[in-house]
């Protein structure tokens, strides 16, 4: 890195030290021939599985592909808890010397794009940076904010009112009857790691959600790692889990009733009640119109039979000193609510773009192979799949990043610029029906109908195209 004047100065500039940013930051490095910083605003790395710390808090997405391809995921546990996977991040910046380019408690606030000087001048809360070359790679969560609805009432009530995403470090649920608002993987996650403590803890769900029991211990990727090195036995856990999560998705697709029943028979071996399970695990959409949800070894369910949890299905009408009071008139006796009522999405990290001074709005963009935007030079952005492990996406833009830089360091180009033609139809981004991605769509770049400008959900396709893919297409060179 040189200093130019109160500037530093890069060629790329990784925004974001979470899963996409070190993995972006390695394969940028194995390339060789450029220099980089990764700006992060936390103070350590993890981004996600660093912002997440409510008791319980895991992936539900295998580590075998949720993992580096290049980093064997060394773990006991499939699925891993979030202190687990931060570790994991962080030792893989630290063994591949990635840590020595991070810089963190740096928040980036804007961005702008100089045509004159061939830059990108990138503002932080405390000093100035240039490169040639941006690559966000922050997600699309809202670090600042989850979503919270507008309980009527929710200032009277007694009891100690928590939401996930900001838990507090003193609260202590020992012997409190415990109300979890919400259906998705944060209150599924919650639910039986609360009931541990709890006299009892009720998840109150407005509408059900689409679960599946998965072990949380991979027996063959065990088997595998007993006879085989590391890096072999993580590439076969990783092809045989992309291979049955791509089959899984297909099938549930292209059949929906019986995908429906097969979940339904998945829940009733571990809660014997087909009323109950009807009423309360039996959603409305179809199988992953939302993400499904997954529960290790059946927890949720396990709990629910043996009495430590249970499960109400209502809409709150108002909060009381004592708990809460559904529309029915039922009322739930609580000492402890934990709102796990949704995220709040914010494309690019919240980041203000600019190009020679005119404003980006990214709702008025089209998605470049789902990584760049249409009329912004210079600028890739790192966004996972709905339908599979984060980082299988993540890795396969990080490898056409590199692959975009030595094509124009081959022939002596400085910028790249995605041309949407101007008569091209358009659609959202993001494919999910659920509340968290509807309630941000407006926000977000669209998706064109033809490649380049699609975006699909189908990690094996888009690994045969990527590999052959022509980087020149739909985008221009100067």
């Amino acid at each position: 890195m040189t200093t130019v004047s109160d500037e530093i100065d890069v060629d790329v500039l990784i925004i974001g030290a979470g899963l996409s940013g070190i993995g972006a930051a390695w394969r940028l490095q194995r390339a060789r021939g450029w220099t980089y910083a990764v700006l992060e605003a936390r103070d350590r790395p993890g981004g996600t599985w660093d912002l997440f710390r409510y008791p319980g808090v895991r992936s539900d997405s295998d580590m075998f592909t949720l993992s580096y391809p290049f980093q064997p995921w060394r773990g006991g546990k499939a699925l891993a808890d979030g202190d687990s996977i931060r570790r994991y991040i962080e030792d893989t910046a630290r063994e591949h010397g990635i840590d020595r380019h991070i810089r963190y408690g740096t928040k980036v606030v804007s961005a702008d794009w100089s045509g004159a000087r061939g830059r990108w001048t990138v503002r932080t809360g405390g000093g100035v940076w240039t490169c040639s070359f941006l690559y966000v790679c922050a997600g699309y969560y809202d670090y600042e904010q989850g979503h919270q609805p507008d309980f009527d009432g929710v200032e009277r009530f007694g009891g100690r009112f928590a939401h996930p995403q900001f838990w507090p470090e003193d609260l202590d649920v020992t012997g409190s009857r415990v109300v979890v608002i919400g259906s998705g993987a944060t209150a599924v996650t919650l639910v039986p790691a609360l009931a541990e403590k709890a006299a009892h803890v009720t998840m109150l769900q407005r509408s059900p959600t689409y679960m599946s029991v998965l072990p949380d211990v991979d027996r063959t990727a065990d088997a595998l790692r007993r006879l085989l090195p590391a890096r072999l036995a993580h590439t076969l856990v990783r092809a045989k889990n992309v291979l049955r999560g791509q089959l899984t998705y297909w099938l549930s697709r292209r059949y929906p009733e019986q995908t429906k029943r097969y979940l339904r028979r998945g829940v009733l071996r571990l809660l014997p009640d087909p009323g109950y399970v009807d009423r309360h695990f039996t959603p409305g959409y179809q199988p992953w119109d939302q993400r499904l949800c997954v529960v290790p070894n059946g927890d949720l369910f396990r709990d629910v039979a043996a009495g430590r949890a249970s499960v109400v299905t209502g809409r709150i009408a108002r909060f009381t000193e004592d708990g809460i009071t559904l529309e029915s008139g039922k009322e739930l006796a609580a000492d402890v609510v934990v709102s796990a009522t949704g995220l709040s999405l914010i494309p690019l990290g919240g980041i203000a773009l600019t190009v020679d001074g005119k404003p980006v709005d990214l709702s008025g963009t089209t998605a470049y192979r789902g990584l760049m935007l249409g009329g912004v030079p210079n600028l890739a952005f790192c966004v996972g799949y709905t339908n599979a492990s984060w980082t299988l996406r993540a890795d396969l833009s990080s490898r056409y990043v590199v692959r975009l830089l030595a094509h124009m360091r081959r022939r002596g180009l400085t910028t790249a610029t995605p041309a949407y033609p101007r008569d091209g139809a358009r659609r959202p981004l993001l494919g999910l029906t659920a509340g968290y991605v509807q309630r941000a769509a407006h926000l977000f770049p669209q998706q064109g109908e033809r490649d380049p400008w699609l975006v699909t959900q189908n990690y094996l396709a888009d690994l045969a195209r990527f590999a052959f893919l022509d980087v020149r297409k739909g985008m221009i060179f100067g």
